[in-house]
């Protein structure tokens, strides 16, 4: 007898599986040229189906003669157009012609591939995968409070029981997993994956796969990816409602009405999702529309929940699709890609009620994985509610507002700047702001909470990094809210305020903060300094319409000069061969001094 297999029967491993049984002993087996080459593009591809199936072309080779059977490579080869359209079922007609052409048998496990061989002549044999009298053999390990299984090759099988927060691993076989074993039964999830209307391979890559199957979330590695083959089954035993969270009237009322953007945020296992299919059943509950994303699919929802996958391998497909059907709310299990969080942003400024999924280890992690994937100002617009939850239950819940102040921590008027609050929801504590600082987005205690000041605690590490660049030895000191003394080498003060301050004035508006800029050498205005002591001198003081002068007397002619404000240093000058220390009206320095001239000091240096 002659046999035709396809990729569906060499992939799952059921050829091979009649090969060593024995059963095809005196048949010849013909592998098709088109199934080893869309083999060959789907591992060249990444595609975990590549390199399984191709191991398995290579381990029927080996085992054939062994039982008496002959293998051969026929058919021609696939054109580039025509292994682009595999997914259409090119190649599956290429290989249905081959076995009409040698007289041959089809060996299939593709439902569809066998009733077409059927309805155009060539005889096909359907190979499924063997009946388990008690399901699948992975099921075995479950039970009631079995929340995922954890096999390993030359390991015990494991097995986490109990529920968030309160678990314990347990050993649940009396010997380790031999390879072979454990091929079998990821072989068995994928025949299931494959024939199951509720399964299906979410990922595929060089040696690791997920699989959803029913309510089981399976996760499969293998070398190269990991040193052992490995197969971890996550199923959820838990459905609770919100009202078995114990949740607060003010924060039902929140969820219910108040709350279009929340984010559920936690470690993993700390019971994220058990959450969100709450509110996605408190949702449907009220008689609102809701849809999920999820990949996999493993939310345990109402049946009348529609879930969402990837669409074409992608969110942002899906969410083409969500505006169309119009959706009350979407529950997005879970955002980790950076297209991820514009996909649930683009819906929720398009009015979509939004639910996240988010791991992060606190509240404040989960905000910040949103600060530089989206614009600063549209946070609280995309965010309203951020909830942590951790061992089962909620820990902490925030609330986002955007307002025009002055941080926290800072005291001049003028830097006013948009800041989101982040206020605890229970007590209505402000926590933490949000505001950009240079050039950068942070987030920063607020210092009520015996945290240091938002200056004090962040100023401080971005000034030194701007100064280091004229200085590497620069110091910082916070002297006050909006205020800070920086100590560089007395030889590059000058080009740090340059020419008529021009340069601090531009770092001052950058920064958001006031510079004091100190020479080294001197603890305070006065002290000694290099290149000669520094001390102070008499000078007069006059204007004119473009300069403020400082006559010091021809003596000091040709000598450096600091001119201090209030303790500050606002200028360095040369003194001109006149005794003069003129310095530009239009200047920051300049408009300084002519505001305040009784409080001025003139050091001098030798030159």
């Amino acid at each position: 007898m002659k046999i035709v297999p396809d990729t569906s029967v060499i992939i799952n491993g059921r050829l091979l599986a009649q090969v060593e049984s024995g059963s095809l002993r005196g048949s010849e087996v013909i592998i098709p040229q088109a199934a080893l080459d869309e083999l060959r593009s789907q591992a060249a591809a990444g595609r975990e189906q590549g390199y399984v199936g191709l191991e398995k072309v290579g381990r029927l080779k080996a085992v054939a003669e062994q039982h008496g059977i002959a293998v051969s490579v026929r058919g021609r080869h696939p054109t580039a157009e025509e292994v682009g359209l595999a997914g259409g079922g090119r190649i599956d007609a290429l290989i249905s012609d081959l076995a009409a052409e040698e007289g041959a048998v089809l060996y299939t496990s593709d439902a569809v591939q066998h009733m077409a061989a059927q309805a155009t002549g060539p005889g096909s044999v359907m190979l499924r995968a063997p009946a388990q009298s008690g399901g699948l053999r992975f099921e075995r390990y479950f039970d009631g409070q079995t929340m995922s299984v954890h096999l390993k090759e030359r390991r015990i099988p494991l097995a986490k029981r109990g529920r968030p927060g309160a678990f314990e691993l347990e050993e649940v076989g009396d010997a380790p997993l031999e390879r072979r074993e454990i091929e079998g039964i990821a072989s068995e999830i994928f025949d299931a994956a494959g024939s199951s209307d509720d399964g299906s391979v979410d990922m595929s890559m060089t040696g690791a796969s997920v699989v959803q199957l029913g309510t089981y979330r399976i996760a499969i590695t293998h070398p190269p990816f990991s040193e052992a083959f490995e197969i971890t089954i996550v199923h959820p035993i838990a459905r609770m409602s919100l009202e078995e969270y114990g949740v607060s009237e003010k924060l039902m009322e929140r969820f219910a009405g108040g709350a279009e953007g929340i984010v559920i945020s936690g470690a993993p296992g700390s019971g994220k999702s058990t959450l969100a299919s709450g509110l996605a059943n408190f949702y449907h509950s009220r008689r609102r529309i809701v849809k999920t994303l999820e990949s996999p699919r493993d939310l345990q929802v109402d049946p009348g929940i529609t879930q969402y996958g990837r669409l074409e391998g992608s969110f942002e497909n899906a969410a083409e699709m969500l505006l169309l059907v119009r959706p009350d709310y979407t529950i997005f299990d879970e955002v980790r890609r950076r297209e991820d969080f514009a996909t649930f942003a683009d819906l929720r400024l398009t009015g979509v009620g939004m639910v996240g999924v988010i791991h992060a280890s606190s509240p404040i992690d989960a905000i910040q994985r949103f600060v530089g994937k989206i614009e600063l100002g549209i946070i609280p617009s995309v965010l309203d509610t951020v909830v942590f939850v951790r061992d089962g239950s909620i820990q902490k819940v925030y609330g986002l507002e955007l307002k025009v102040k002055v941080p926290s921590g800072m005291t001049e008027s003028d830097l006013a700047r948009p800041v989101i609050e982040i206020r605890d929801f229970a007590g209505g504590e402000l926590e933490h702001e949000i505001y950009t600082f240079g050039e950068e987005n942070v987030i920063v205690p607020v210092s009520g909470r015996g945290e240091r000041a938002g200056l004090d605690r962040l100023a401080e590490e971005r000034i030194r990094e701007v100064f280091s660049r004229y200085d590497p030895g620069a110091s910082v000191e916070a002297v006050s809210g909006g205020r800070a003394r920086v100590t560089v080498d007395a030889s590059r003060a000058a080009s740090i305020i340059g020419r008529g301050g021009s340069n601090i004035s531009g770092i001052e508006r950058s920064l958001g903060v006031k510079i004091d800029v100190v020479p080294r050498g001197r603890d305070a205005p006065g002290g000694g300094a290099p290149g000669g002591p520094a001390e102070g001198v008499p000078f007069k003081y006059s204007e004119t319409r473009g300069a403020v002068i400082l006559d010091v007397g021809l003596e000091h002619a040709s000598t450096e000069a600091e001119v201090m404000l209030d303790g500050r240093l606002v200028a360095l000058r040369r003194v001109g061969r006149r005794g003069l220390i003129k310095i530009p009206r239009h200047s920051g320095a300049g408009r300084t001094i002519a505001d305040s001239p009784s409080e001025i000091r003139v050091l001098l240096r030798g030159s």
